[in-house]
């Protein structure tokens, strides 16, 4: 069956090809049918991946679109218990005949936030090294080198370990209002311990070179414990480099817009 077939055009080609990257072997970032992917397709409409369903080797029919009316609704609920949860997901499929997975909750709360369109959800395993270890404040403790700074910005987010599913999602929107009113912008990444990272993107591209990025920032966190650990940025150069006017237009061109 076709992309055509099942009516959802240019956003689901691009959410297969965004998902068949992150889920390359060599990438590291994903096995087996780890990982979710994410992407807006209208103000209401959210396509995401089906559970169960592997990046690898995605295909359109693993993809469903869900009503965000109805995840938002959810959301506001005060408790659920699993079987209900899982109806409730599947209540709230537009289009496809697989289920959402409880983490599709997640990717809609990272999709409410601005500039958003593409979330994509993976388990690194030198990021995964740091976030099960005793440090895992070390992959958002400050900044190291430049093209860090431009691609995952100066501050990403670390959260607790939460059961997976409605609880996650909502301590997350919670502690994402806080990280907006306290550094005035949302984190690019949203690392969780002892389980994975969220890279909240502008584009699919954006999305997958955020996730790129904090793997190579956390190969060389791992590389650095081994001859004394991480030097951070002074403060007033990470701000430098996020604010000056050359690494803006790189930004921008990263993002496909020389504009």
């Amino acid at each position: 069956m076709t992309e055509d077939h099942l009516g959802y055009g240019s956003h689901l080609t691009a959410l297969v090809q965004l998902s068949r990257e992150v889920g390359r072997p060599e990438r590291d970032l994903v096995i087996l049918a780890e990982g979710n992917t994410s992407l807006k397709s209208a103000p209401d409409r959210m396509l995401v991946k089906a559970t169960g369903a592997s990046l690898a080797d995605a295909q359109p029919s693993d993809f469903v679109e869900v009503d965000l009316t109805q995840y938002r609704a959810l959301l506001d609920r005060n408790e659920i218990d699993d079987a209900p949860l899982a109806d409730a997901l599947l209540a709230a499929v537009t289009r496809g005949k697989k289920r959402p997975s409880v983490e599709s909750l997640l990717h809609a709360v990272c999709l409410e936030v601005d500039g958003v369109t593409a979330v994509v959800h993976s388990h690194p395993t030198s990021v995964n090294a740091l976030l099960c270890s005793t440090t895992p404040e070390l992959l958002t403790r400050g900044s190291l080198f430049p093209d860090q700074v431009v691609v995952i910005g100066r501050h990403p987010m670390l959260i607790p370990y939460i059961d997976p599913g409605l609880p996650l999602a909502q301590y997350v929107r919670t502690e994402l209002a806080r990280h907006i009113h306290q550094h005035g912008e949302a984190p690019r990444t949203i690392f969780l311990s002892n389980h994975g990272m969220f890279a909240l993107g502008a584009t699919p591209l954006d999305a997958l070179q955020i996730t790129e990025m904090a793997v190579k920032s956390a190969r060389i966190i791992l590389g650095s414990v081994a001859v004394g650990g991480p030097r951070f940025l002074e403060e007033e150069q990470a701000e430098r480099i996020d604010t000056r006017p050359d690494e803006l237009l790189r930004r921008r061109v990263l993002l496909g817009n020389n504009h």
